[in-house]
């Protein structure tokens, strides 16, 4: 078998893996093991609410940039945009941060005060703190996030 050949075979084959394990290249596309509300709750507590409010309640003025620019940390209740994206955009905010998401995305002229905690926590720690969020939204919120998170999975995105 030439080299070109078993290359591009390769290359299939993490493709396949990608897509069958539900994998992203930046991080976890969808989480395969049961999350923990309560555990999340906990860990809301420890690395979330200083900035997003003990409540969920985001930051005041949150919808306005700070003076240097930057976002301030939104409502993760139902008053706020979080269920207004699907869960690969949600971890991989979590976990690489703002800044290098919307960069991965093409976004560049946005400064976003979200640090990454993909260093602090563990992809099922993020997975476990999003469940927490989501358990907070009405049915109606529930039902549209989860409907962005299979058009993320049908778009690939």
């Amino acid at each position: 078998m030439n080299k070109s050949v078993a290359k591009w075979m390769s290359l299939a084959a993490v493709v396949i893996i990608v897509t069958v394990t539900g994998w992203s290249l930046s991080g976890r596309a969808q989480n395969s093991s049961p999350s923990d509300t309560a555990r999340g709750a906990d860990l809301y507590a420890e690395n979330c609410a200083s900035c997003h409010g003990a409540n969920l309640e985001g930051q005041p003025d949150w919808q306005t940039p700070d003076p240097d620019g930057v976002l301030r940390a939104p409502p993760h209740d139902r008053t706020g945009h979080t269920w207004h994206h699907g869960d690969k955009l949600l971890f991989d905010y979590t976990k690489l941060g703002g800044e290098q998401t919307l960069k991965q995305m093409g976004v560049t002229n946005v400064k976003s005060g979200m640090p990454g905690f993909g260093d602090n926590l563990s992809d099922q720690d993020i997975w476990d703190i999003l469940a927490f969020i989501k358990d907070s939204w009405p049915d109606r919120e529930r039902k549209l996030q989860e409907q962005r998170t299979e058009a993320e999975q049908v778009d690939g995105n």
